[in-house]
């Protein structure tokens, strides 16, 4: 499995400075050679790289092999929609092989750039010096807010997938964010609190338009999305972690494309609570510490699955009383809705035929990083 650490640099102005310069070469580089692959249509690496590489060393002054991986970059963007002009911003990420970077012990790495190669300290802690020695391929140097990170590729070794005794059905929602078919709920009531306070702040800072307010603004960009993001990786965390405890496999639902779905059943004040949803990244979240885990994960059509007797299995519109509540009209069975759901789930998904499929590949792709205090329903 792939997986991307974080790490933290710490330059000194001048290496900074020497950074931020060669960024800014790099993307300038990727725009020229974006406008060339454009107008001739060249979307092949090595044929673009015959008309651009000259004057990418001459011109915008870039060494050899932070020209060809401008080159790539760009082939990169250009393939992904052919019909735009692939455009970076002046300080986008660029890459880095094993021929410009190279790890100097644990916690020094050295990096090429316009000015030459630079030895540039990072910020380690027990977390990534267990997960040094997995570094493997290219990194992506990345600059945000002022500071310097060096997102790594990491290859992790995963286990062969347990045999499962039984299934763990997980049923993702809104208000609460996963209930399992053990009847364990994660309520949403504290990211929705957030989203609220948080809206209500930036619409009010926003209107003062002050410079304060604005250096306001700025601090709290990104707060909520970290806040949800630690909250999904706690849920999934717990939620493989009981899975394994108790030899099961863990069935959910394939939500692709529900906002596009459903989104035409909503009423404009929910919408944007819909859109924050973030269901597919707990989903994520979920398969690839399963595939650590050794825990078999399988996706069941979510069609019906709210409407459809966990019990006797009849399925009707009119099951659903309400968000909260299930009633069967056949056999009388009352219920929590997210519960009730969550055991169909389960029982779409039997035990002997779980596989650890990963949906779009985006499950095989996280950033592991470390996380502070749990949420409420967490903690001890």
């Amino acid at each position: 499995m792939k997986q991307t650490l974080l790490l933290k640099l710490v330059p000194t102005p001048e290496q900074a400075a020497a950074l931020l310069d060669t960024l800014h070469a790099v993307n300038a580089a990727c725009n020229y050679a974006g406008e060339v692959a454009f107008k001739t249509k060249t979307g092949n690496k090595f044929e673009l790289q015959k008309l651009v590489y000259g004057p990418l060393r001459v011109n915008h002054g870039l060494p050899a092999q932070l020209a060809i991986r401008a080159i790539s970059k760009t082939v990169d963007a250009y393939q992904r929609d052919k019909r735009l002009q692939p455009t970076c911003k002046s300080e986008g990420a660029i890459a880095y092989d094993e021929r410009v970077m190279a790890f100097k012990g644990l916690t020094t790495v050295s990096l090429l750039t316009l000015q030459g190669r630079v030895l540039v300290p990072f910020r380690i802690g027990a977390y990534q010096r267990a997960r040094m020695d997995a570094i493997q391929g290219q990194a992506d140097l990345i600059y945000r807010k002022g500071r310097w990170y060096l997102a790594v590729t990491l290859d992790v070794p995963t286990p062969p997938a347990e045999p499962a005794e039984d299934t763990l059905g997980v049923d993702l929602g809104i208000v609460n964010l996963a209930t399992d078919s053990d009847g364990e709920t994660f309520s949403g009531a504290a990211l929705e609190r957030t989203r609220q306070r948080m809206g209500t702040l930036k619409a009010a800072l926003q209107t003062r338009g002050t410079k304060s307010a604005k250096r306001h603004l700025k601090k709290l960009s990104g707060r909520d999305a970290r806040f949800r993001r630690d909250t999904n990786h706690c849920i999934s965390k717990h939620v493989v972690r009981k899975a394994k405890h108790s030899h099961k496999g863990i069935a959910l639902e394939d939500l692709r494309h529900i906002r596009r779905r459903t989104e035409r059943t909503l009423h404009k004040s929910q919408r944007h609570r819909h859109a924050s949803w973030a269901f597919f990244q707990l989903r994520a979240f979920i398969a690839y510490n399963a595939a650590l885990a050794g825990v078999s994960v399988r996706y069941v059509d979510p069609r019906d699955t709210s409407r459809t007797c966990s019990r006797c299995g009849q399925c009707e519109k009119a099951n659903r009383v309400s968000h909260a509540e299930f009633l069967c009209r056949s056999c009388g069975f009352a219920a929590p809705a997210d519960w009730n759901a969550a055991v169909t789930i389960a029982r779409a998904a039997p035990s002997d035929s779980l596989s650890s499929r990963p949906v779009d590949g985006l499950d095989t792709q996280v950033v592991a990083s470390r996380h502070g205090q749990a949420p409420a329903f967490m903690r001890e």
